[in-house]
């Protein structure tokens, strides 16, 4: 009979036993909790508008069930889902003139809420009903196909965010979702993790985007009021590829692109493949929805086609067999392969992961100024009212002066580059453009050479050590 040996000391199974704890803190986003509440205080998308027909639509955001429609006068409400009657769902309800009116009793309510008739009942009970009864309502708004709303306290709305990639007229902006079937924060850490494309999405399976993806770079990371930066820094032959992924808080996010940048040609200041939000559906379901951008600065219109969202999204479609899924993961296999909410205390974080550790301790800071009473940190718009992002690519020709390392010229040069786009934040686009495009062709033109990573300026964010 074979005799079968192993190593001693080496299997550690029944010995290890992770925690089961999560970090309720960042991961529980329904009515009351801590990270609920923060995230409440921000505008975010809730629907396609073309998912919107002249049915009401039941969809679930922030852990609560609620029904979206659009009235005959083309107005829409977002509502709690039950009539405060007798519980009914408005699901089911029939689209007015002006609101939405409960299939089974037949209230009538307006978009924000205001009952306006209680068939069956004397008039002056209804009038006192009106006065008693109101239907849980929320503001909501369409902005080029995409349906937003605003789900917290309305004496302190802020005003609709308008970021400078919602307005670039040379873009074409197509609306997508993408679902993820876990917590919002796993989704959300992987905008502040350069290091997964090289892998994930290069090394693992098939090659989803390009050859380029692979190098793995210097990454730096940047927090400017509110934004958070991890950049990317790959020499490429004779050119260095910078790749800027940005957040802003709590979930809006942006990347270069797709299928337009591989290091390979210069490009000058080009910006994100999406223009998207990460969207807690509850604590164990997500949504991204967002704009794929197609055009001379961002993906080539031959990927607007109706699988081009989805590949530029994760490199992969979303529907797929099993098989597939295990041959090539993507970002969703990736996510949800953590589990329905990530234990942070099981994870093992490294040099790599300083953009998630920044992130998360900005999000636990700013859910605690919350409940102290503080204001919620909200990016600022520029004289021309829109708010200046930074995620995109920019590939220049710089070919290598010495065979030594170059790691701390690559980050020089990323720091230089976010000094470049800070100074011009107060500017038209078209400025911008000019501006950014001539300061980059001048460090092209003076060389690797010239990249003095002593005299610098270095953002604190680039020292962000891991989360303890």
């Amino acid at each position: 009979m074979k005799s079968f040996r192993f190593k001693s000391g080496s299997y550690s199974g029944y010995v290890t036993r992770p925690s089961i704890s999560s970090d309720d803190e960042l991961t529980r986003v329904g009515p009351k909790t801590p990270c609920g509440e923060y995230l409440r205080r921000y505008w975010h998308p809730v629907s396609l508008a073309g998912e919107l027909g002249e049915r009401p639509l039941a969809l679930r955001i922030l852990g609560e069930d609620l029904v979206l429609f659009r009235d005959r006068s083309d107005q829409l409400g977002l509502v709690h889902r039950h009539c405060p009657h007798r519980g009914s769902s408005l699901e089911f309800g029939r689209c007015e003139e002006r609101g939405i009116r409960c299939c089974y009793h037949g209230w009538h309510f307006d978009v924000d809420g205001t009952l306006l008739d209680a068939p069956g009942q004397p008039a002056g009970l209804i009038e006192r009903l009106k006065h008693k009864i109101q239907l849980g309502a929320y503001p909501v708004l369409e902005y080029k196909d995409l349906i937003f709303a605003y789900l917290g306290p309305v004496e302190e709305m802020p005003e609709f965010p308008v970021f400078d990639a919602m307005t670039f007229e040379d873009m074409t902006m197509v609306p997508y979702k993408a679902p993820f079937n876990c917590n919002w924060l796993q989704v959300l850490d992987a905008i502040l993790d350069p290091l997964h494309t090289s892998f994930l999405h290069s090394r693992i399976g098939r090659v989803q985007f390009s050859e380029g993806f692979g190098e793995l770079g210097q990454m730096d990371f940047f927090e400017r009021s509110g934004f958070l930066l991890g950049i990317n820094t790959r020499r490429i032959g004779d050119n260095i590829w910078l790749r800027i992924n940005e957040l802003v808080m709590p979930n809006f996010t942006q990347a270069g692109s797709a299928f337009a940048a591989d290091g390979s040609q210069v490009r000058y200041y080009g910006r994100s493949s999406f223009t998207r939000w990460v969207v807690p559906l509850d604590d164990e379901n997500t949504i991204c929805f967002a704009w794929a951008n197609f055009g001379e600065r961002g993906d080539p219109l031959a990927w607007n086609t109706p699988e081009g969202p989805e590949l530029i999204e994760q490199g992969e479609l979303f529907e797929r067999s099993y098989e597939e899924r295990q041959r090539s993961p993507a970002d969703v296999e990736a996510v949800e392969g953590m589990g329905a909410i990530t234990v942070h205390e099981n994870e093992n974080l490294v040099i790599s992961d300083k953009g998630i550790a920044l992130m998360r301790r900005l999000l636990r800071d700013q859910i605690r100024s919350l409940a102290s009473g503080g204001p919620p940190l909200r990016a600022r718009a520029n004289s021309f009212g829109t708010i200046p992002t930074y995620g995109g690519d920019t590939v220049l020709r710089m070919p290598r002066e010495s065979a030594d390392s170059e790691a701390e010229e690559l980050s020089a040069l990323a720091h230089r580059f976010m000094e470049i786009q800070y100074q011009v934040d107060d500017l038209a686009e078209t400025d911008r453009i000019l501006g950014v495009t001539e300061s980059l062709k001048a460090l092209e033109a003076a060389g690797m050479g010239q990249i003095d990573p002593d005299t610098t300026p270095r953002n604190p964010a680039h020292k962000a050590d891991q989360e303890t």
